[in-house]
């Protein structure tokens, strides 16, 4: 279990990320963290950055983003959607106040080093996957690391393993695939057995599809990790408001993750609390198949099979043959072993 995160026992870890849909308000980054909260969610995540040291003056937007908020420049988008990096620190503290953990996805080493006294551990985001220099920065940290895998490769997540592990990082490796929303035939949820399969480590799901399946099937699949963009208000002008959950789905959201863990159990095949009274019910025994006296030798055709399961089952027909009845047996009767002779 060496390098190995340690969750709570099949418990997921439902990360709400909040991203940049609180617009540039820190009021509204404060709402986003009471719906994470109320939703049940483990943490809530933001994502800082200065968007200066993000992108170049001519870095275009995604065909996502230009359906979001027009076309332009990745920078003007940016910039109204930064915080102050007091306003971050804030934001940790409402979240230590109500019990959420807060997170949020650095951009940039400046942006490491403010949320490093604030985070548990770095959630770390897939275009940041093959920046070795930044990863090598992070990690030296010392903290925790959730690494996002979407657009990538297994040659680059081991080159992004490779730093991590030098460094004896517990790391999660969360599947993704990077489009806004991303097709259902782009999940690939299979890809995170692969995952914990050729790497070793603990799997999760980012998922950017749209609406509830998904995260639920990938907790089946065995993700120990899940996030999911939310938003107050999907109709909201921004880049990733179309493609988030509102606050009740997100709810709902986490209550089907927890009822998918909690119906997941041990793996061990066994009768289960309750059956007990329909395994009664539900199997059948020998009956009588008419009236029969004491001292009667049964054969076949004096013997059927009916519920309930309380009597003799009837795998044991062969071994009930040929013996006697120590009592008079009425038609339908259930045949117990103490009705026959030894």
């Amino acid at each position: 279990m060496d390098g190995l995160v340690k969750l709570e026992p099949r418990k997921v870890f439902v990360i709400a990320e909040a991203g940049v849909n609180h617009n540039g308000s820190l009021k509204l980054a404060h709402q986003l963290v009471d719906a994470a909260a109320q939703a049940g969610a483990d943490a809530v995540k933001f994502q800082t950055f200065t968007s200066d040291l993000l992108v170049n003056r001519t870095a275009e937007r995604a065909a996502y983003q230009k359906k979001g908020v027009g076309a332009g420049s990745q920078a003007d988008m940016l910039r109204p959607l930064e915080l102050k990096n007091e306003e971050f620190r804030e934001l940790a503290r409402h979240c230590r106040d109500i019990g959420i953990e807060f997170m949020s996805t650095p951009f940039h080493k400046e942006a490491a080093d403010l949320l490093a006294p604030l985070v548990r551990r770095f959630k770390i985001g897939s275009g940041d996957l093959t920046d070795i220099p930044f990863l090598e920065y992070v990690v030296a940290m010392g903290k925790p690391m959730i690494l996002s895998t979407g657009m990538s490769d297994d040659r680059e997540i081991t080159d992004a393993l490779k730093v991590v592990r030098r460094h004896k990082i517990p790391v999660i490796l969360l599947h993704c695939t990077s489009l806004y929303p991303a097709p259902f035939d782009t999940a690939n949820l299979r890809a995170m057995q692969s995952l914990h399969s050729n790497f070793g480590v603990p799997v999760g799901y980012s998922d950017h599809t749209l609406g509830l399946a998904i995260p639920a099937a990938a907790v089946a699949l065995g993700a120990v990790v899940l996030e999911k963009h939310f938003t107050l208000d999907r109709g909201m002008k921004g880049p990733d408001h179309a493609a988030s959950l509102e606050p009740d789905e997100l709810r709902t959201m986490v209550a089907m993750i927890r009822q998918v863990e909690t119906a997941l159990g041990d793996g061990v095949k066994r009768v289960m609390p309750g059956e007990e009274e329909t395994r009664l019910i539900a199997r059948k025994s020998l009956v009588a198949r008419r009236n029969l006296p004491a001292g009667t030798a049964l054969t076949p055709d004096m013997v059927s099979v009916k519920r309930p399961g309380t009597g003799i089952p009837p795998g044991a027909l062969a071994q009930v043959m040929g013996r006697t009845l120590r009592k008079d047996v009425k038609a339908d009767e259930t045949l117990r072993w103490d009705t026959l002779s030894v």
